[in-house]
């Protein structure tokens, strides 16, 4: 019973970290994403930057650091969904088509969300990003989780 309770938290904790995200203006969101980029050249390049070099870096980088951040929470929310569902059921294509249903409906209220947040609009490619993130991450799942019984 603990084990069931504690997947409901985590699944609402990243349920609500998507929101969250979705729920910064256009500036807020843009300032994390330059945050991470400046933060990981330095890291790995141990180079002091000036402002135009952060341009740069930012110009380059910024549609593969948000999309890539699109990808990951969604594939650690599609390995929490079945990992719950796993809890109900029997981890069959039912499990896995009930995951994916439900990543990709949060992602679709996740972009409509954004779409009445100032600076930001709601994408399908984002939707489309998304769900392929969370069917990755049930697909992970399930082959781990296969092999393991």
């Amino acid at each position: 019973m603990l084990r069931k309770i504690i997947k409901i938290i985590l699944v609402i904790c990243c349920l609500f970290t998507i929101f969250m995200f979705s729920n910064d203006n256009g500036i807020a969101s843009s300032k994390k994403s330059d945050t991470v980029i400046i933060s990981s050249i330095k890291l790995f390049t141990n180079k002091k930057l000036n402002n135009k070099i952060k341009k740069k870096y930012i110009n380059k980088y910024v549609f593969l650091v948000r999309k890539i951040a699109h990808f990951i929470i969604y594939l650690i929310l599609g390995l929490l969904v079945i990992s719950l569902l796993e809890e109900y059921m029997i981890l069959d294509k039912r499990v896995l088509l009930l995951t994916i249903i439900f990543v990709l409906l949060y992602a679709c209220s996740d972009e409509l969300h954004q779409y009445f947040i100032p600076g930001r609009e709601g994408r399908i490619g984002d939707v489309l990003l998304d769900t392929f993130g969370g069917g990755i991450g049930e697909l992970i799942y399930y082959v781990f989780r296969r092999n393991r019984l």
